[in-house]
């Protein structure tokens, strides 16, 4: 037995989540590791390179520093869990004329749900992973996840829809380092070319960052559906799921003057064009929330709202209404996407997050 329980450790073959085995692992837990196969990624095209989550070498990387480090790895085909939930909601989303986010929901709904399942079959007590963020145990007793040190990598925003059940048996230990420290870590491991290794931002089933192009796959005759849709006062080219609240590039009509995306209006295929000023809206109302740090928001709760992932905040008060919470932001913030998550801190702690219905 270890001194301190045993741990499934989601392993991808890349720096963070190989640190944190060797990290646990050194620490004197008892790790086992596993690598989720997520997307099939001959599924996306031809003539594309697999990336991340997806990549026969990764999972290479991921078995031998197990081997090397004497604790077990095994690989999890959650292919058919993922493309049904995570792709198809992906799809529907941008037909419906909304920006979706799928990492966060791959992480509430498919990635810790696997771990834990997996976790109770190997009589493993806590799961892990090397998302850089910090769960705390509060005076209440729940359990919220916090900032990582790190502000440039911090994934808090990603983690708002992890539930109390998975929280308290998931550690995080990157939270506290800064990249630069996790990149010497893996150097003093003796793997020089995993801490050179490039990140990957993509989604993993979009790995050439062509959404469009995905979407076109997936979608049978989805151009001839959308042909001849329109720019508010002007002929379109392309249809409303190509693109996204605040797009400013590619819109392929001039005006002489910078114009961006400001609504989608997906049953008369329509975008709708502006000045960078119409982007500015003062409420929204988020939907599908779920609640860390309390159990209810009670009304007027001040908060400091994040919009979108390298969003740095707005300051605003909360007004639970049913199922949903009405935001209303001190400022005006900007680019609000339907479809996008919203994430409500307290301090360096997140109260909890949701989906962004409309804004106004």
């Amino acid at each position: 037995m270890s001194r301190k329980g045993k741990v499934l450790v989601a392993m991808s073959g890349g720096i963070d989540s190989t640190v944190t085995a060797l990290m646990l692992n050194d620490e004197g837990y008892e790790v086992v590791g596993i690598t989720m196969k997520t997307w099939d990624y001959a599924s996306a095209g031809p003539g594309k390179k697999e990336t991340g989550c997806c990549n026969l070498d990764s999972f290479n990387d991921a078995r031998m520093a197990a081997v090397q480090h004497g604790f077990p790895h095994f690989v999890l085909d959650i292919r058919e869990e993922f493309g049904d939930f995570v792709i198809e909601n992906f799809v529907d989303e941008y037909m419906a004329g909304r920006t979706p986010n799928p990492c966060v929901l791959c992480n509430t709904h498919i990635k810790w749900r696997a771990l834990l399942k997996r976790a109770d079959v190997l009589d493993c007590e806590y799961i892990a992973t090397g998302h850089y963020g910090n769960i705390r145990r509060l005076d209440n007793g729940r359990y919220t996840v916090a900032r990582g040190v790190d502000e440039t990598k911090d994934q808090s925003y990603v983690l708002w829809g992890l539930q109390q059940d998975l929280l308290n048996r998931t550690l995080l230990p990157l939270g506290p380092y800064r990249k630069t420290e996790i990149r010497q870590m893996a150097l003093d491991y003796g793997y020089p070319e995993l801490a050179k290794k490039s990140e990957s931002y993509e989604i993993c089933f979009v790995p050439d960052n062509d959404y469009r192009g995905f979407l076109k796959r997936r979608v049978d005759g989805l151009e001839e559906r959308v042909a001849g849709g329109n720019f508010v006062d002007k002929e379109g080219r392309k249809g409303y799921p190509f693109y996204t609240i605040g797009q400013r590039k590619g819109l392929d009509i001039t005006f002489g003057k910078p114009v961006y995306v400001t609504a989608i209006q997906p049953d008369t295929n329509t975008v709708v064009l502006g000045d960078e000023e119409d982007l500015d809206q003062h409420e929204m109302v988020v939907g599908k929330i779920n609640l860390m740090k309390y159990d209810t928001i009670t009304p007027g709760m001040e908060s400091m709202t994040k919009i979108r992932y390298k969003d740095k905040g707005t300051l605003s008060n909360l007004y639970p209404e049913g199922n949903t919470v009405r935001v209303r932001f001190y400022e005006k913030a900007k680019s609000i996407a339907p479809g996008q998550s919203a994430v409500f801190y307290e301090g360096d702690e997140v109260i909890g997050g949701g989906i962004i219905q409309k804004g106004y």
